[in-house]
């Protein structure tokens, strides 16, 4: 069935709202992939900035997402750097006239929306027109249970969010999560956490909850979640473009790399197995120049070759680094990760990456920046145990020295790493055991779907 076929006539229409940023983007976007692979008579509209339009339309989707755009009411992408709790308040108030501007007018019937938790207004939209919502969450399980426990308790205490150095314990919240929580705080703006809890305490009236995790990476956690929300709560990542590998898999096995946009791929195809360091911290925040001038300081002690996706930084680093590095401004990064020659991922710990490294079977070096991100640090370290902290980068402002960044780098890439090494292959093997047929993921994706075309939720109004 072809486009055209299914704007007319489609049992399923679903439409897609992500948070306008590329770690939300990207997630729901695989989601949409995800479910058309899985169902053919699907329509997805997927809702983006006429901005992010420009950034993504060309982009391979499958024929059965078709992009629509609301106008440019927050912020240029550009500058969400610079004043991210502007844009985050401006994407939570401006946002939602436009959304619903467009539900008056589109066509056919919207079956349900697929929308951002961190949107705060879609369920609200949802439920005034009497759409079902399915609420996604682009980051760890972990991380939301801990915000919605943390909002029950300071309401039911009347206590403020920055009343939480005077509180020793939560129910529901151990005491390294506690100390999570505080470091939240002292690490970020407290607007955004104030309005992350909004958003988070807004979930009990959608009728759908989606994680962008998978099961076997946070089972105690879905457990708990289950008990806890009335509605259905289903773990259907991860949501990376798996789909891409397998459709493929030659660029995965460092064989036949000869497209000329790919030479980093070509760079890697020529180093050992397990030999090269890959190192990406984000898109969004970046590191102090002091900061990234002993990360190449360091790097270059430690002797390890390493590919290095930079972003703006890509030129002034290439002129410091030495002839084992190789620095880009981008990469197809689920690819290299795949890539044979590459033993270990630096990251910033942003919840997309983790998947993917998981994914790949590849222990990491972390380096938390932002709000998600210490959690994130915690499971990888201390539940998961395939990774080590690059220092103890706690407070953002103390440097992390290039002795540092030189032992843990050749202790990671080194025989020291084997046992870590070992624990991510076999987590990545059962993640993508969870994707196969007949896995965890494949199973709630289809079941998601049966709910959507058969049941009948709970409308809040």
């Amino acid at each position: 069935m072809n486009l055209v076929d299914l704007e007319s006539n489609v049992p399923c229409h679903l439409v897609a709202m992500p948070f306008p940023g590329r770690g939300h983007i990207n997630p729901m976007m695989n989601l949409c992939k995800l479910l058309a692979s899985r169902k053919q008579d699907i329509l997805i509209t997927f809702v983006v900035t006429e901005e992010w339009l420009g950034y993504i339309k060309s982009e391979p989707k499958p024929n059965v997402v078709r992009f629509i755009t609301i106008p440019n009411v927050v912020p240029s992408e550009r500058l969400k750097a610079v004043d991210f709790p502007r844009f985050y308040e401006s994407v939570m108030t401006k946002m939602e006239a436009p959304f619903q501007q467009l539900l008056d007018r589109i066509e056919p019937p919207v079956t349900a929306i697929i929308g951002d938790i961190e949107l705060r207004w879609s369920i609200e939209v949802g439920n005034r027109r009497n759409i079902p919502v399915a609420a996604l969450w682009t980051m760890s399980s972990s991380f939301l249970s801990m915000l919605y426990d943390f909002d029950l308790f300071r309401k039911n205490q009347n206590l403020t969010t920055d009343l939480l150095d005077e509180v020793g314990e939560i129910p529901g919240i151990s005491s390294s999560n506690i100390s999570d929580l505080q470091t939240l705080l002292h690490r970020n703006d407290l607007r955004v956490l104030q309005l992350a809890l909004e958003c988070v305490s807004k979930v009990p009236k959608a009728q759908y909850l989606l994680f962008t995790s998978m099961y076997e990476l946070e089972a105690q956690v879905f457990d708990t979640l289950r008990a806890t929300f009335q509605i259905s709560v289903y773990s259907i990542g991860p949501a990376i473009p798996y789909l891409e590998l397998e459709n493929n898999p030659s660029t995965t096995v460092g064989s036949n790399n000869n497209d000329p946009n790919n030479s980093y791929l070509q760079w890697l195809d020529s180093q050992p197995k397990d030999s090269v360091l890959y190192i990406s911290l984000g898109s969004f925040l970046s590191v102090s120049s002091a900061q990234m001038d002993e990360i190449v300081s360091g790097l270059g002690d430690s002797g390890v070759r390493y590919l290095w996706v930079a972003r703006g930084e890509a030129t002034r680093l290439k002129e410091k680094c030495n002839e084992k590095g190789l620095v880009l401004s981008w990469c197809d990064q689920l690819k290299v990760l795949c890539h044979s020659s590459v033993g270990g991922f630096w990251t910033h710990c942003g919840w997309n990456s983790i998947l993917e490294a998981v994914f790949a079977g590849v222990p990491m070096l972390t380096f938390p920046l932002f709000l998600d991100q210490d959690p994130n640090t915690k499971l990888i370290v201390e539940d998961w145990q395939i990774g080590w902290r690059v220092g103890r980068n706690m407070d953002g402002d103390i440097l992390v020295s290039r002795e540092q960044i030189a032992e843990v780098v050749r202790k990671l890439m080194d025989w020291e790493g084997k046992d870590i090494r070992k624990r991510a292959r076999e987590l990545g093997e059962r993640c993508r055991g969870a994707t196969a047929e007949g896995g965890s993921t494949a199973t709630n994706l289809d079941t998601f779907i049966r709910d959507l075309t058969l049941s009948k939720p709970t409308l809040y109004n």
